[in-house]
């Protein structure tokens, strides 16, 4: 038992508010999560595209000093249109406009044309993290926020990007994604366009200091009480977080995440909680964007059965969401997914609620997600429970196909089980089979071209020590010539 967990059982003894949670609710949150911690917020929940984007068009619409938009996916059709175009109108009205897209996530989605109408409109517009010679390792971290912030009084954030897909099609019979987000009123909300401020300087200038309100400066709006989780490359306050609610949850754990590929520490976490007694659910979609991350997903199905957890895969297109509600008092909503690239690579961005109300909200959603669901079960070992009649049936676990934007997540909990393998630090589980089998396979293939097309090999080996030379003798380069004049020791 860490020292933090320690400290809420302790706490709770003294002062017996309910659950550990509650304990936790003080000050602990911040220093495991390197949170801000803000009182008198107002805050409401929003489900899918079409509660948030009339909301979000709205409040564009009203604002009168600032618009600032931070955003992974901004996609060239009707919604990203839609956006674009009243941005630019605030634009021509006076109110100053910014947004922060990722190369990553609008490569081949979003022209360059699109980004220099809404510049002649009075825009600003940058991006994050493009390709760059000098580092060729830096596609790696990726800005996955998303968060609409007007006027340092109003935010929007949670797990939905700025594209059609958030809607659906009607006319072609496809639904909406599922997702979630939140509106938040008061000194959260200031502190949410500091935020966007770091991103900002992170790609350009900073903004000016004037443009800012220091959340100590913010009117009040409600009475709750709630946390940011700004994540950046190299933190992994969320992590830590998600590692400590998992240890000392005592009712109910519900989570939902679109791309959960868990560290071996969290599904145990997440299994000591359900053989504990812990109601423990996990939703996630039954198909998704990225094939290789759903397998690798899937992989991790059957400890977390076999420990007691209930997983439960969405019915509909994809289930987008990333949430959490336990025990009843505690929430989470924002744009970090249960896989490595959220937890350390990424910008990230996340609200975590301690409020009975919001979480009363938050578990009745999550309710009546679960009717249009599918329960996993095993196909052999310990019975699991099935789903009442008329809301939704278990079946076995089965295929399905699925952006490259959270490759990585897929490749390095791919390539912890064959480090597993050769490594023969831990025991592998019967379906990690599949894992094992494709690296086989892989290599072997490897090995083929290698010994009967070098070229193949040779070419793109060359290619990349090419780009990292290059890298090197840029960055040696810029040091030399950067280097400050007080650099050079003195001698007196």
């Amino acid at each position: 038992m860490g020292p933090v967990v320690s400290e809420a059982r302790h706490a709770l003894g003294s002062r017996n508010p309910g659950t550990p949670l509650d304990a936790l609710a003080s000050n602990s949150f911040c220093r495991v999560a390197d949170a801000q911690q803000f009182d008198g917020n107002a805050v409401r929940l929003l489900c899918d595209g079409g509660e948030n984007y009339p909301a979000w068009l709205a409040a564009i619409a009203r604002a009168r000093h600032n618009v600032n938009l931070e955003n992974y996916l901004f996609w060239d059709d009707e919604i990203g249109r839609a956006f674009s175009d009243a941005l630019a109108d605030a634009a021509r009205r006076g109110v100053a406009c910014r947004v922060i897209y990722d190369w990553l996530g609008c490569v081949g989605k979003t022209s360059g044309r699109f980004w220099r109408k809404m510049r002649a409109a009075g825009v600003e517009v940058r991006c994050y993290n493009p390709p760059r010679i000098d580092n060729p390792l830096m596609w790696v971290s990726r800005d996955h926020r998303k968060v609409l912030c007007v006027d340092n009084q109003l935010a929007f954030t949670g797990g939905l990007c700025i594209g059609s897909n958030w809607i659906g099609h009607p006319d072609r019979g496809i639904p909406a994604w599922r997702d979630t987000a939140m509106e938040i009123r008061g000194p959260a909300a200031a502190h949410l366009s500091q935020a966007f401020a770091d991103s900002w300087l992170s790609a350009g200038s900073a903004l000016p200091a004037n443009e800012l309100t220091p959340p100590e400066e913010t009117a009040a709006q409600g009475d709750v009480r709630l946390w940011v989780v700004a994540g950046h490359p190299d933190s992994m306050g969320l992590y830590r977080l998600e590692q400590l609610v998992a240890e000392i949850v005592e009712r109910s754990l519900w989570l939902a995440d679109a791309y959960f590929v868990a560290t071996t520490a969290y599904v145990r976490a997440l299994t000591t909680a359900a053989q504990a007694g812990v109601d423990v659910r996990l939703l996630v979609p039954s198909s998704g964007d990225v094939p290789l991350v759903g397998a690798i997903s899937r992989s991790a199905y059957r400890p977390l059965l076999e420990g007691g957890v209930r997983i439960f895969e969405w019915n509909g297109p994809m289930m987008h969401a990333k949430t959490a509600v336990a025990d009843g008092c505690w929430s989470r909503v924002g744009s970090s997914n249960s896989n490595f690239a959220s937890w350390i690579t990424n910008r990230e961005l996340d609200i975590t609620v301690h409020d009975r109300s919001l979480a009363a909200d938050m578990e009745a959603l999550y309710l009546r997600d679960l009717d249009n669901t599918t329960e996993v079960v095993l196909r052999h070992g310990r019975p699991r429970p099935t789903p009442q009649p008329g809301s939704h049936e278990a079946r076995y676990l089965g295929k399905r196909a699925g952006t490259a934007s959270r490759l990585l997540a897929g490749v390095i909990g791919f390539g912890g089980t064959v480090g597993a393998t050769l490594a023969r630090h831990r025991v592998l589980g019967a379906s990690e089979v599949r894992n094992i089998a494709f690296a086989g396979i892989g290599l072997l293939l490897f090995a083929a071209a290698a010994l009967t097309r070098p070229w193949l090999i040779a070419y793109p080996l060359g290619a990349i020590a090419v780009w990292v030379a290059t890298s090197l003798l840029v960055g040696a380069c810029r040091l030399h010539f950067e280097k400050p004049p007080n650099d050079k020791p003195e001698h007196k």
